[in-house]
């Protein structure tokens, strides 16, 4: 009996290296948790020569190009599509000697250029079964890989599938619509595994950038389900292991049985941002011309207190450098501190700096149009819990910490009734308050509701609007004294032009109404750079409003 091992990676977001950009120092996390490409590379190099590179497949299962100053830099700043110099990220996964890359979402979230490039510059097959092209109906990147090993003295042949989440094309349909369709995951796997297999393939391994769970944007959208790994495991046959992602779990090992067969399939899901990879064992022996294939179980190997490895850190070290050097550019003073600790769950002028550049870009974009007497709200979700905006001078790290996703910004038209009923949606974020229980923000905040957690990016405060939420009060029926600033009370048939990011018009996180509402703004530009600009022209001073509070008795 002979082993096989199968190391596997997902949602790196842009971690190449242990390096905390907005902070300008290595991460230095509560729990001790260390992440970074260069320490797993380490955990690598020491697997194949205790086993030999032969018995060894390395694979990476998408959300690479995003997450990070380092990815967006080489992405926005000075992008590769322009300069040719090779992307931070395929320099580290080239150094690391990946056998194949599956693509993410949010590999599209610099459009389809930037990423071919990108697919140009990696030395393995970056993998996307099911995004094909809306013409022709053929895949616009690779669909598949079979790789090659030899394994006491005889060929294995090790078939890789790839497959992303449809979702892309409801979060970055600006850059997909009319030039790629992702199509169904369960579908395309049916596909494709059978395909793999005929052209001789002893093992099957899927690559899902999608978890086990349900479907975060809203109802309303057309799409297939976000995150079918449940199902591709349950109803096609032929698959022996997958690699799953995009939920952000850390959960090595789970099995799923396919109910045609009977047959158990290994779903395995390293820790994301690459502070971890799993390790999938699979026995195999020779039977007649083939193998038999037995897959054993994976377990997790975090990176924590790993050497970097010399190879992947020289591969980066010159793109870490000008990434430091750009975001730690001074572009504005401030009277005093504006931190993100407690965004979750009070006011803050953090989140206030964010809304009130939001709102008056769109009341500037709308100011001589049909649209200019709207009032305007404003709605971002808090995206950090320890970023803060320095008292003194402030840099251009300081406002990308309290501002972490690569969103645009856009607006739409919602009534009072939609934009109440947006921010009860937006309440289910917190958890039940029982009768006589204090609110505790640290295990209160970011509640459980039907099996999925509502994370921070998916709570959605408002601006130019006053109201309460009463956590007494059961979901649904949470939000209360919608008021204007000046404290009349918000008709259900008032019209609010209400500025957000592409990602939540998308209906990311479920909410009714703003992905089908008419758009009166869009001009694709980054929320973070507004924040650049607007602090280079006018500082990053706030008046301070208290505009919603936590009521809990």
């Amino acid at each position: 009996m002979s082993q096989l091992t199968l190391l596997a990676t997902t949602d790196v977001h842009g971690n190449a290296l242990n390096w905390d950009y907005y902070r300008d120092r290595p991460w230095q996390p509560p729990d001790g948790e260390e992440l970074g490409l260069a320490q797993a590379a380490t955990i690598i190099q020491r697997i194949r020569a205790e086993r030999g590179p032969e018995r060894v497949l390395l694979v990476d299962n998408g959300d690479t190009l995003q997450g990070t100053p380092l990815a967006t830099f080489y992405a926005r700043q000075e992008p590769i599509t322009d300069t040719g110099v090779r992307h931070p990220l395929a320099a580290a996964f080239n150094a690391m000697g990946y056998d194949a890359c599956n693509i993410g979402n949010h590999e599209f979230n610099y459009g389809l250029n930037l990423l071919q490039v990108f697919e140009e510059q990696l030395e393995m097959p970056l993998l996307g079964a099911n995004i094909l092209d809306p013409h022709s109906r053929k895949p616009l990147f690779q669909p598949f890989t079979l790789v090659r090993r030899v394994i006491d003295g005889r060929e294995l042949i090790v078939g890789i599938v790839g497959l992303t989440t449809p979702g892309s094309t409801v979060w970055d349909r600006a850059h997909l619509e009319g030039q790629a369709d992702i199509i169904d995951m369960v579908a395309s796997a049916a596909y494709w595994v059978p395909q793999v297999r005929e052209l001789g393939a002893d093992v099957v391994v899927v690559l899902s950038h999608a978890g086990l769970g349900q479907t975060t944007y809203a109802t309303t959208v057309e799409a297939p389900s976000e995150n079918p790994a449940r199902e591709i495991a349950q109803q096609v046959p032929g698959i022996d292991v997958m690699v799953i992602g995009h939920t952000h779990r850390d959960a090595p090992e789970q099995w799923i049985t396919c109910e045609s067969t009977g047959q158990s399939v290994l779903l395995t899901q390293p820790r994301a941002l690459a502070a971890g990879l799993t390790e999938t064992t699979i026995d195999v022996e020779p039977n007649g011309e083939g193998w038999s294939v037995s897959v054993q179980g994976a377990i997790p190997l975090p990176v924590a207190g790993q050497e970097p490895l010399t190879q992947v850190v020289d591969a980066v070290t010159q793109a870490h450098e000008k990434t430091r050097s750009y975001v730690n550019q001074q572009v504005a003073v401030s009277e005093r501190e504006l931190s993100t600790a407690e965004s979750c769950w009070r006011a803050t002028g953090a989140i206030e700096f964010i809304q009130q550049v939001q709102a008056a870009t769109v009341a500037e974009a709308l100011a001589d149009g049909e649209y200019a007497g709207l009032p305007v709200v404003s709605l971002t979700a808090p995206t950090s819990r320890t970023a803060a905006i320095p008292e003194g001078t402030v840099s251009i790290r300081d406002l990308a910490g309290i501002y972490v996703f690569d969103n645009t910004l856009a607006a739409v038209l919602l009534t009072g009734a939609q934009l109440r009923a947006h921010l009860e949606h937006a309440a289910r974020y917190y958890a039940d308050l029982p009768p006589g229980v204090a609110f505790d923000p640290a295990t209160m905040t970011g509640a459980e509701r039907d099996g999925l957690t509502v994370w921070d990016y998916q709570y959605d405060i408002a601006w130019g609007v006053s109201y309460e939420i009463d956590l007494t009060r059961p979901v649904g029926h949470r939000i209360r004294n919608l008021s204007h600033p000046d404290g009349s009370p918000v008709r259900d048939d008032e019209r609010f032009a209400v500025a957000l990011n592409h990602y939540r018009r998308s209906g990311a996180g479920d909410y009714p109404d703003v992905s089908t509402a008419p758009v009166l703004y869009n001009d694709m530009v980054e929320i973070r750079q507004l924040l650049i600009d607007w602090a280079l022209e006018r500082g990053v001073a706030v008046p301070g409003t208290e505009n919603w509070r936590i009521v809990t008795k």
